[in-house]
């Protein structure tokens, strides 16, 4: 399997910029932040370090968190809605504060809800990678960020799009590649696979496990989210790709993605469920 690029939409995002008065990019949402983050303490067996969201955003059932990626002391997160779209928030743990930014789509005179699950997201230097089930990868500049009448947008530029059937469930950034896998709970593929980030060949396992939110590689080792549902909390797997150990009760119920900090050697996952909201830090030692 490969992954190829589309044509990028650079004609309709300049127009976007232009319609509301210019680029603003990143730094201008980090600068921004409207919402406030509390630390917490989440249902689980393994030692870590938790926050959660503010009120409207616990009990939220429109907008369902999904994605989780980290670099430094900023963490994205990725939401979605069934009819509203889909939403990156972007956190200052430093700060304990965050902003939400809606993902769209740029048209020739103006924009249209990014309408995926966003399963998984992968922040990448000024790349935001964003999983879209059967369509591939949707990729985002972050220096594209606009404030528009309602808040800030972050356009999409290009598809990375497989050559043949697979369900992009997560994504993960590690080292110099792209983590990606397939949710399954009826004896479906459980794929993962590993590629560069501007696309190309990917490496594809087989052996994932039943109910995988979110994989992360380390060497030749794989850590993956699995849930539960929304009352047992969430196991992580660890191994090599095809011969992975349950670790149970590992992160709170409802876990989602999964992402690697490789300079605390943190996994870091997110769960979705109204007032079961947590975004999670465990060691990745704890599992070998």
């Amino acid at each position: 399997m490969h992954l190829t690029p589309t044509p990028e939409l650079a004609a309709e995002i300049d127009a976007l910029a232009s319609r509301y008065g210019g680029r603003v990019g990143l730094d201008a949402v980090l600068g921004d932040l409207d919402r406030r983050l509390r630390r917490t303490v989440a249902p689980c067996l393994t030692r870590h370090r938790a926050w959660t969201w503010d009120r409207a955003d616990r009990a939220d059932r429109g907008w369902w968190p999904q994605g989780v990626s980290v670099v430094g002391r900023r963490v994205a997160v990725s939401w979605y809605a069934r009819a509203r779209g889909s939403r990156v928030s972007f956190l200052d743990l430093d700060a304990r504060r965050y902003r939400h930014v809606t993902l769209v789509v740029p048209t020739d005179d103006s924009f249209e809800p990014l309408p995926i699950h966003a399963g998984g997201i992968a922040w990448h230097g000024d790349r935001l990678y964003v999983a879209a089930t059967t369509a591939g990868l949707w990729v985002c500049d972050t220096r594209d960020v606009v404030r528009g009448p309602n808040g800030y947008l972050l356009p999409v530029r290009f598809l990375l799009e497989p050559s043949e059937p697979f369900r992009f469930s997560f994504a993960a950034h590690v080292g110099d590649g792209l983590v990606i896998g397939e949710y399954d709970t009826r004896g479906g593929t459980r794929r993962l696979g590993h590629v560069a980030p501007d696309g190309g060949p990917v490496e594809v396992h087989d052996g994932g496990v039943q109910r995988a939110q979110g994989a992360v590689r380390v060497g030749e080792r794989w850590y993956v989210t699995a849930s539960h549902g929304p009352r047992t909390p969430g196991s992580i797997w660890s191994g090599p790709a095809g011969a992975l150990r349950e670790h149970p009760w590992a992160v709170p119920m409802g876990c989602e993605d999964l992402a690697y900090d490789d300079g605390r050697d943190l996994l870091w996952t997110v769960t979705e469920h109204p007032h079961r909201r947590w975004l999670v830090a465990v060691r990745r030692s704890r599992f070998g």
